[in-house]
């Protein structure tokens, strides 16, 4: 979605069906392990799956409790290394600041992401912005930098917290 206007992954809403976004999350994660020729296995499904749970950023360790409590006999290693595979495949993203995993709502190509995370609520916001991306590779540019991936964490209150307070 490069040439695209700014895009910003919607926030729950009343009513909203949370098991349509991990539908469409995994109907587009078959596709994009197909056409990259990848498998999405069962612990990976699962993981992309528990990810998706919620529109919260989850932790590696979080993920593994939830496997185990399934009954999994799962270590560090294996949600490690399937979180690395989704990472790969674009089907997540890893907030750093919060040490923590999202799922991406439009894995179809790469794209730099701004993230928008609120420091009330811990909501976080994909805002997909072409130009926030081409601003940063051009400065780089200037400077002889190629830039091989680019995630921008910004803090702040959403609307709901900004209301709240208000």
């Amino acid at each position: 979605m490069p040439d695209s206007p700014a895009a910003l992954s919607p926030a729950p809403h009343a009513g909203h069906d949370h098991r349509d976004c991990v539908r469409a999350a995994l109907d587009a994660a078959e596709r994009q392990c197909g056409r990259n020729g990848a498998r999405l296995t069962a612990v990976r499904k699962r993981v992309l799956e528990l990810v998706w749970d919620s529109h919260a950023p989850v932790g590696a360790y979080a993920l593994l409790d939830a496997l185990k409590a399934e009954g999994q006999n799962a270590a560090p290693p294996t949600v490690y290394r399937a979180l690395d595979f989704l990472l790969d495949q674009g089907l997540v993203h890893r907030l750093e600041r919060l040490n923590a995993y999202v799922g991406c709502p439009h894995p179809m190509g790469p794209h730099s992401a701004q993230f928008l995370i609120c420091q009330s609520c811990g909501q976080v916001l994909e805002l997909e912005d072409p130009a926030i991306g081409a601003a940063i590779r051009a400065g780089a540019e200037r400077l002889g930098f190629l830039v091989s991936r680019q995630t921008i964490e910004v803090e702040g209150l959403c609307q709901a917290c900004r209301i709240q307070t208000a």
